[in-house]
């Protein structure tokens, strides 16, 4: 498994992006949310994503994977390399990141053209009856 497979694979997703954030990472998002992650410039790269708690219990029992730093309390688990699972395997995981991170993003309303109405303001006196005067 390689960085253009997992490219490929998660921007497969529909409404899928990517864009490149804290410097070097490559994040996968719906809906403005992350769903995996892939470190570019790591040596060997690295993919993160989001899994159940119980993925998560069972995966980070093998070797090279770990609670991901900041949000491993939220069961998001990293690969130390891009080998440590199958491929098969890798895209049932990032498969199942991408719906739960999807059920939760904020859904895209279509925007509805509205008229504007302009509004007349008052010029509201200033305490003691004096209106204000402009300053030049």
């Amino acid at each position: 498994m390689d960085l253009e497979e997992i490219r490929k694979f998660c921007l497969a997703f529909p409404d899928a992006t990517e864009n490149l954030q804290w410097g070097d990472d490559l994040c996968f998002k719906i809906g403005g949310k992350i769903f995996a992650t892939l470190a570019l410039t790591a040596v060997p790269q690295k993919l993160c994503f989001k899994c159940t708690p119980e993925t998560f219990a069972e995966l980070i029992e093998r070797e090279d994977i770990r609670p991901a730093p900041y949000v491993g309390r939220y069961n998001w688990v990293i690969l130390d390399r891009l080998d440590a699972l199958r491929f098969d395997e890798c895209k049932e995981f990032l498969s199942r990141s991408y719906e739960m991170v999807a059920a939760n993003a904020p859904k895209r309303a279509p925007k509805k053209k509205t008229a504007k109405v302009k509004r007349k303001t008052r010029k509201r006196p200033v305490a003691g009856g004096r209106s204000r005067k402009k300053r030049r």
